[in-house]
């Protein structure tokens, strides 16, 4: 499992891959051996091309439920998805968020809007830098009104009651074919998502920004040669 960060390694860290974009990680990985590690699944897409992210994993999972919804009046209906919400299918994984964390969210590839509008906003004021997930995003007109960034392989429609339970937290997941532990470093754009184990994130770092550093010089050459205005990304 990655090792345990002090505040300051955590600031440390994040200001090193802030700059990077997904593809400098992914050459920085091939720099050290690493093709092919950590390349999330492109199904798992931004909600909008502008949205972009690095942080540090928190992991949670949920499975299919085979508990069936029982015949009910619409106001004891009202009660029973309270009940489900907080009993059955329960989000653990605000209370351990930290500034500079990526919410990752297993949900068994199921399209159940397990996350929306309002439980994606209280995760990112509490620090949140983005959420990944191999399931769905509803309300997503104001996710991306709210500036949140969400990369879902579903966007959805439902709630979660009848469809979903929770099954645990802080484990290792499997999303998008890609192994991600609590503290390893996720990383998503409009290119997709990626994940550093935490154990090679100085290294691939290194080699990443060796890799935007060349880019931007030669992008910058032939900006001044083309007569374009230069802009923050040949800066």
């Amino acid at each position: 499992m990655p090792m345990e960060l002090s505040s300051g390694e955590r600031q440390e860290l994040l200001a090193l891959f802030e700059p990077l974009r997904v593809a400098d990680i992914s050459d920085g990985m091939d720099w050290l051996m690493l093709h092919d590690v950590g390349l999330v699944d492109r199904s798992i897409r931004p909600l909008s091309r502008s949205m972009s992210f690095v942080g540090f994993a928190k992991t949670t999972r949920y499975v299919p439920t085979n508990r069936k919804i029982p015949t009910m009046t619409p106001e004891e209906y009202g009660t029973y998805v309270g009940r489900w919400y907080n009993e059955i299918c329960p989000y653990p994984i605000g209370d351990v968020i930290e500034p500079g964390d990526v919410i990752c969210v297993d949900a068994s590839d199921l399209d159940v809007g397990l996350l929306g509008s309002e439980n994606v906003l209280r995760f990112f004021n509490k620090g949140a830098r983005g959420i990944v997930t191999n399931g769905g995003c509803r309300d997503t007109d104001e996710v991306i009104a709210q500036k949140c960034s969400v990369f879902s392989r579903h966007v959805s429609r439902t709630m979660v009651q009848g469809r979903l339970e929770f099954s645990d937290l802080m484990k290792p997941i499997n999303l998008g074919g890609v192994l991600i532990r609590p503290g390893d470093i996720v990383a998503g754009d409009g290119d997709g998502v990626i994940v550093v184990p935490l154990e090679r994130a100085r290294e691939v770092a290194r080699y990443a920004a060796a890799e935007l550093t060349r880019d931007k010089v030669n992008r910058r050459r032939l900006y001044e040669e083309g007569g374009l205005p230069l802009d923050e990304t040949v800066r």
